[in-house]
């Protein structure tokens, strides 16, 4: 069964949630114990630890998550009604292709459960073991990373923490759809990976974007299956990550705000937090993550729109050589704009999709200028 490779909660924790009082995170979550595996029927978000990080050169600790969870259980939740659990630990493997495995096999069958798994690392290249988890579900995946460099290696290279995105674009079967990343400093960057995310027809936005405008992040998050969190993309003096010195970087309430709209998205089924340094003072910025990412599962609006369209206001934009039709939320007032299906194309998608978007972009659309991510996203679905 998947779940054997799950390690038990250390009974450390399970004590110190046992002195917690009755409204605090901790007494309202179902713990995996030696006596006891959590029902998956009856939880919506499963909390797990990955302790792997052969693959980070940077990393100089063991992974150990018990601060990160003292953190987060000794937090109040708000006016949840999400069912959490605990599910504990996966363990290295014999070889890291082993614990890829196991992440796999237990991330597949939690997704197929309608079960959000929150992957706690060690390095980020388990970002690919989740990745592969969507193989069995027949379905394209859309990849955000939130991170300071795109992760691209030489197609040789074995992969690691820095590589892995290669890995993902170069192995079969093929299922992404599309990678945005969030955050990335170009002095991290070189301008052939730069170059090559235009190439592919990825969608990449700088640091000083998302902070001078936060909700530009918000309809990337929207249309996203796995999000990935680096946290060497938090700046150290918020992070208090100092093994690994990040000068520049999102600060505490931006990674909260970006970890708030992963949650709130209705397709996102998997969230991950990677290149965790273990040391105490950083967990506190994870626990933090996490439960930003919980507060906005719980406001989640469930109108992902690819059923009815009765609740929207329909907006057509005429362009010079393009018909644009947007469609706004009567229950949110966030927006859309309709990707085409072209009968002649190879396409990836087999039918008209709908491509989260803001207002500004349907602004944009009224003054005559194409919208980046559409022209993009239908380049894409033509491929």
């Amino acid at each position: 069964m998947e779940f054997d490779f799950l390690e038990p909660v250390n009974d450390g924790i399970v004590k110190f949630v046992g002195a917690l009082s009755s409204q605090e995170l901790g007494s309202k979550v179902v713990f995996h114990t030696q006596d006891q595996f959590p029902d998956i029927a009856q939880i919506n978000i499963a909390i797990i630890g990955v302790l792997e990080d052969r693959t980070n050169i940077n990393m100089i600790n063991e992974v150990n998550l018990t601060a990160v969870r003292k953190k987060l259980y000794g937090m109040f939740p708000g006016n949840w009604d999400a069912s959490i659990a605990d599910l504990g630990d996966i363990l290295a493997g014999d070889s890291v292709e082993d614990t890829y495995y196991a992440l796999k096999k237990v991330t597949a069958t939690l997704i197929k459960n309608k079960v959000i798994p929150i992957v706690l690392g060690g390095s980020q290249d388990l970002t690919y073991a989740l990745y592969r988890a969507y193989d069995d579900l027949e379905q394209m995946v859309n990849l955000v990373a939130v991170d300071n460099r795109f992760d691209f290696g030489k197609e040789n290279e074995s992969v690691s923490a820095n590589s892995y995105l290669t890995k993902i674009i170069i192995d079969e079967p093929n299922n992404l759809f599309n990678y945005c990343n969030i955050g990335y400093q170009t002095y991290y960057n070189s301008q052939e990976e730069i170059d090559l995310i235009e190439k592919l027809f990825f969608d990449a936005y700088r640091l000083g974007e998302i902070s001078n405008k936060i909700t530009l992040a918000e309809p990337v998050f929207r249309d996203a299956d796995l999000v990935s969190i680096d946290l060497n993309s938090v700046k150290s003096s918020a992070s208090a990550n100092m093994v690994t010195f990040e000068p520049n970087g999102f600060n505490g309430k931006e990674i909260c705000a970006l970890a708030r709209y992963a949650g709130i998205s209705d397709k996102v089924s998997s969230f991950g937090i990677f290149n965790h340094n273990s040391t105490t003072a950083e967990s506190a910025i994870i626990a933090q993550i996490v439960w930003y990412f919980i507060e906005g599962y719980h406001y989640r609006s469930k109108e992902y729109p690819f059923g009815s369209r009765a609740n929207y206001l329909k907006y057509i934009v005429p362009l010079d050589d393009e018909e644009l039709i947007f469609y706004k939320s009567d229950k949110t007032d966030r927006w859309w704009i309709e990707i085409p299906f072209e009968s002649n194309g190879n396409n990836k998608l087999k039918r008209n999709t709908l491509l989260p978007c803001s207002y500004d972009e349907y602004l944009s659309a009224c003054n005559q200028e194409l919208p980046e991510r559409w022209w993009k996203a239908q380049r894409k679905n033509a491929l």
